[in-house]
């Protein structure tokens, strides 16, 4: 054991870990050149394309230290905020992390509080500066950021570049060196931690774990101590590019087991793995349970792949374990889903890879936040969705969920931060400046206002230098009112939101414009209104398609063309009782994409 170093490499979002992880496995020969590419860990399309990482990927490298052979098992990891739960895993997997700081950008929000999950779970940390070769590198900054932020020595900061390879094997040495060697007793009773879990078609479940004590070997009778179920371990073995098989994989290792399970429900990450005939007596704790922060319905297009659906986000849900769902029915679209997300980007990846992986093509209605609602007879009720929303004549009060922001930026953007968060009922906490480049502002907001686009704006009014990190303070009181979208006088749920009141106004008449444009137009009227409650607070009309009745009377007494416009007046009339507006997929995405 005393050869097995466990670390992962964790920094702001684009910050080069990937690449680092490529140069780390390329140095020691880990993979072959013909293997060899960018973000060779990231194995879905969708972070090429996206140039993030989504989920945490484990790999073993073997590397030769003075003489001496060495097993490093490395974990790289998300740099995204919204993807902090599957950093949180790969940390409880490990004694030592890599902190990667930009040498162009400095220490960024993501960086510290990334840092913090690492110093929580008690990680020897080794700073390094990565892309030391680019032009802008201002490495003396940089290095006296970070011994400010963790109060290391000067010569214990690594210089790196990931691209080129300078540092490569001084980094390596100090993950020898430096992190400490997993405890943990090989003959005691098998005590294992599930970090993640991927379901294959031909194999089924594959579970990932790193073994805290005993020692766990082809054939053994496995126990999952949460929910209590025995299996076989078919196939044990080590995480290389591939799965490499073993005969056992021992206290202190990473590996991943086999067992032929096919059903989602029976695996969960962060479970204890032991032995089903000499069982630990004590789960492996302090895995905390996720909290989804945004909550939005994902319905089949159509009805009856609805099963199907349900299958699909079970096979997700095991991939990516911070993805929660329920059961929800809507009058517009049937059978669906409540899912809770980490945020705006998880919800579109989950999107996507519902999509890509599992050919669903599905409808995603207005993301929210939870708030609670406590009526006048004082009972509390969990609102996650509009349809939730007890009658207002019934409510006291309701709160809403609160966020501490952390914003880290230029000092030149500091006015325009100040615009978008205070217009975002935002409330200035504190303003620091970190050097004399980099200020530092705490906000207190609610996550409601955060949901939509405030990332984007954040991007957009910063030119990309600001970095964005956020924790939930609680709930407070404040003063919610649920808006519905009618058409033709009948409510479309699908499209109704909850809403502070003093946004209601402007965000209902920004919705009817916008569905003014993207509702087809029908042989008859459409009413588009926004209502709170009785009150209509914005009206659009959709006007009718007509044909020219009047085409065929030339001359003659007017009373002809008006009984012919009459005739077709009663007829739209009778065609708006019993038509219906059919609503495009389009519509719903474009509540998300009202300023646009």
């Amino acid at each position: 054991m005393k050869h097995i170093r466990n670390f992962c490499i964790i920094a702001h979002i684009d910050h080069g870990k990937s690449t680092l992880a490529d140069r780390l496995l390329q140095t020691t020969n880990t993979i072959s050149e013909r293997q060899m590419m960018d973000q060779v860990l990231d194995d879905m399309d969708l972070e090429r394309e996206k140039g993030i990482t989504i989920k945490s990927h484990a790999i073993q490298i073997n590397h030769l230290h003075k003489g001496e052979k060495y097993t490093l098992n490395l974990i790289d990891t998300p740099g995204h905020v919204d993807f902090s739960y599957e950093v949180s895993r790969a940390l409880a997997a490990c004694e030592g992390a890599l902190l990667l700081v930009d040498a162009t950008q400095g220490i960024q929000a993501q960086t510290i509080s990334n840092l913090y999950l690492a110093i929580e779970n008690d990680l020897e940390i080794i700073p390094v500066i990565n892309k030391i070769d680019m032009d802008g590198a201002m490495i003396e900054e940089v290095k006296d950021q970070i011994i400010e932020l963790i109060g290391c020595k000067p010569e214990d900061i690594l210089l790196a570049s990931g691209r080129t390879g300078i540092g490569i094997e001084g980094i390596l040495e100090a993950i020898v060196e430096r992190i400490p060697a997993p405890k943990g007793d090989p003959e005691a009773p098998l005590q294992a931690l599930i970090f993640d879990s991927v379901f294959n078609s031909f194999r089924g479940i594959i579970v990932y774990f790193r073994v805290n004590n005993g020692t766990i070997r082809k054939g053994d009778k496995i126990k999952f101590v949460s929910t209590d179920e025995e299996y076989e371990a078919d196939e044990i073995g080590i995480l290389k590019l591939g799965l490499e098989p073993k005969k056992e994989v021992r206290a202190g290792d990473v590996g991943y087991l086999i067992t032929g399970i096919k059903n989602a429900k029976e695996v969960k990450v962060g479970d204890t793995l032991t032995n089903a005939i000499t069982p630990t007596q004590e789960p492996i704790k302090g895995f905390q349970e996720v909290k989804p922060m945004v909550f939005a319905g994902i319905f089949p297009v159509n009805t009856d792949e609805f099963e199907e659906l349900r299958d699909c986000m079970e096979k997700l849900q095991l991939n990516d374990a911070s993805l929660t769902f329920e059961l929800e029915t809507s009058q517009a679209l049937g059978f669906g889903f409540r899912c809770g997300f980490l945020g705006l980007l998880h919800m579109e990846i989950i999107q996507e890879r519902l999509e890509r992986e599992f050919n669903q093509t599905v409808i995603t209605t207005v993301p929210n936040v939870s708030f609670i609602a406590y009526t006048t007879k004082g009972e509390k009720i969990i609102v996650n969705n509009p349809a939730e929303m007890p009658d207002p004549v019934k409510t006291d009060r309701i709160e809403e969920p609160f966020i501490k922001a952390q914003i880290i930026t230029k000092p030149d953007y500091i006015g325009n931060i100040m615009t978008l968060c205070l217009g975002k009922r935002g409330i200035l906490l504190n303003q620091s400046y970190l050097t004399t480049t980099r200020v530092e502002l705490i906000f207190e907001m609610p996550l409601t206002e955060i949901v939509f686009d405030f990332y984007d704006k954040l991007k957009s009014q910063t030119r990309g230098y600001a970095s964005f990190d956020y924790n939930p303070i609680g709930y407070r009181e404040a003063d919610i009112v649920k808006m519905d979208i009618l058409l033709n006088n009948d409510k479309v749920d699908a499209l109704s939101a909850l809403i502070h009141r003093s946004r209601a106004h402007e965000f209902g008449r920004k919705l009817c414009e916008k569905l003014k444009e993207l509702l087809p137009r029908q042989q008859f009227q459409i009413a588009i209104q926004a209502a709170i409650g009785a009150k209509i607070v914005a009206r659009e009309n959709i006007s009718a398609m007509r044909k020219d009745v009047t085409a065929k009377c030339y001359g003659g007494d007017i009373s002809r063309k008006r009984k012919l416009l009459e005739k077709q007046k009663e007829g739209k009339k009778r065609m708006r009782q019993i038509g219906n507006v059919e609503v495009p997929q389009e519509a719903f995405l474009a509540v998300l994409k009202l300023d646009d």
